[in-house]
């Protein structure tokens, strides 16, 4: 009987293992054709902001800490990234380099003093510290004030892919979107990650197991602004400048929004957030009623049928457990 049990449990593991691998493949497949269908400055711009949703729910969904500062790693490695390549002609894969390093260094510094608090005062003082930096952005003569850094070369890529190019610029977006999501993947299903999870389970028990909780919090801390240091150094190739508009608090309230959105704790939940936030600003752009009023009304709909979130109720649905799919937020 025990064997029989542990077949038919092997069965559905190896069913359910295809039907996300289905998932991942129609979803690559997606996004590799998707150039040819619609335009590629919109979709570059959902990618980057996808990326940076899942920074943010690196920290949140998985260590358990709201950060109302992540514009400042966003914004702060546009900015670094402009200049380097404007000011500097430094090839384009160095300027992002150069500003996820940037966000890294900004990460560490924020998350050394964040993260002796918790809760609501971990949440202010990155709040507070995010709109130190933004009014040193705005202050600061490199980025050119509330003009911003303007006109920023696309350049080429190692030297010959000519990222003027939609195509080109594109694919370049989509590689450092999946590298990024790779990192996050790995992140998150290793021993570390594990901690994490533990620590934003229960805390005191985390560290009577002897692990170094603020250690682990600050390592999160940095990956996570590295990783929104890349989405936001992309961006500022994509579109070409890097404002204030990068770094000010609405931005982080922006990717708040996306993660709870799609679904805090799950991989996939802060992209189709992202894409959600995206797509209702891209298309009402032109609408004569106001885009935030509509999101807001989306998240309040959301907020009130979909609790965990719209990926995160899939997930917990009997569909999303038959497919394999756990929800352990």
């Amino acid at each position: 009987m025990a064997d029989i049990t542990d077949t038919i449990r092997t069965e559905k593991s190896r069913t359910a293992l295809s039907v996300q691998a289905g998932f991942l493949l129609a979803g690559l497949l997606l996004l590799l054709l998707a150039p040819f269908f619609f335009y590629p400055i919109f979709l570059m711009k959902l990618l980057c902001f996808a990326l940076f949703a899942c920074a943010f729910n690196l920290l949140l969904g998985y260590t358990g800490l709201l950060s109302f500062g992540h514009a400042t790693f966003f914004g702060g490695a546009a900015y670094f990234t402009a200049y380097t390549v404007k000011s500097w002609g430094l090839p384009p894969e160095l300027g992002i380099l150069i500003g996820v390093a940037g966000a890294a260094f900004l990460g560490l510094v924020m998350g050394f003093f964040a993260i002796r608090r918790q809760g609501i005062y971990f949440a202010m003082i990155t709040l507070a510290l995010s709109q130190m930096f933004f009014f040193f952005c705005l202050q600061a003569k490199f980025t050119e004030g509330e003009d911003g850094i303007q006109s920023v070369p696309r350049g080429h890529l190692f030297g010959f892919i000519d990222l003027n190019n939609s195509t080109n610029m594109y694919y370049f977006v989509l590689a450092v979107f999946l590298v990024g999501i790779l990192i996050i993947w790995r992140f998150i299903n290793s021993p570390f990650g594990m901690i994490l999870k533990s620590i934003r389970e229960n805390e005191q028990r985390a560290i009577s197991l002897g692990y170094s909780v603020a250690r682990y919090k600050l390592g999160a801390f940095v990956m996570s602004a590295a990783l929104a240091g890349l989405a936001g150094a992309v961006k500022s190739i994509v579109f070409q400048f890097a404002t204030l508009t990068d770094v000010a608090w609405q931005m982080s309230g922006e990717v708040i929004l996306m993660t709870l959105l799609g679904g805090i704790g799950t991989l996939i939940g802060p992209l189709f957030g992202a894409g959600l936030v995206v797509a209702l600003e891209n298309y009402l752009a032109t609408s004569e009623f106001p885009v935030t009023i509509i999101t807001g009304i989306v998240f309040m709909v959301c907020v009130l049928i979909f609790r965990r979130g719209i990926i995160g109720e899939f997930y917990a649905s009997r569909l999303g457990r038959k497919l394999g799919f756990v929800y352990r937020r």
